[in-house]
């Protein structure tokens, strides 16, 4: 139950100080459960988050409840899960009681705009650093390199993307012969 609480308040702790969304919650949740709790290494969350990202729902959300299902289970992604949603849950109650009173204010007009580059800036970094750590060259590099030309050029559905990128997946492992597991 200890661990449970320690899990639950990481994700707490992650969300309550997050502006921008899950992508920029990312390098957050990187630094916690992989470099400061050595819960998971560096590959395994970088696999959560390729899960997470083809999963509906926000990303951190759906992070947050495949690291806790990976830790402890189901108990592990509901402790991890309301770590991760009861922040952005009471700031939300909180600024909806006050918010139409203040909507209008040019003070907040501009935090709000100067918010935005900090967002951008965090989730930049965020895919940076999950080049770096991953080591990301050849096939690995070229995939996102294509989907992204797909997304841009040629306005591809995002879920057509992830398919794709899956079914290369499976080719590029037939065609090495690669054992493809279970």
């Amino acid at each position: 139950m200890k661990f449970l609480f320690e899990l639950m308040m990481s994700f707490f702790k992650i969300g309550a100080f997050t502006l921008g969304g899950g992508y920029a919650m990312v390098p957050l949740i990187q630094e916690e459960v992989v470099e400061k709790k050595g819960w998971i290494d560096e590959s395994e969350f970088l696999n959560i988050i390729a899960i997470a990202q083809s999963a509906p729902g926000p990303i951190a959300i759906n992070t947050a409840v495949f690291t806790g299902y990976r830790l402890k289970g189901i108990s592990g992604a509901v402790f991890a899960t309301l770590g991760a949603v009861l922040p952005s849950f009471l700031i939300i109650l909180i600024v909806a009681t006050f918010f139409l009173s203040v909507k209008d204010s040019a003070v907040v007009k501009r935090a709000f705009m100067g918010i935005r580059p900090a967002v951008v800036a965090l989730i930049v970094y965020s895919v940076v650093r999950l080049v770096k750590s991953n080591d990301v060259k050849g096939y690995a590099f070229i995939i996102p390199l294509l989907a992204c030309l797909g997304i841009v050029l040629f306005n591809l559905h995002p879920i057509l993307i992830i398919v794709l990128a899956a079914i290369s997946g499976i080719i590029k492992t037939i065609v090495r012969g690669e054992d493809m597991g279970e």
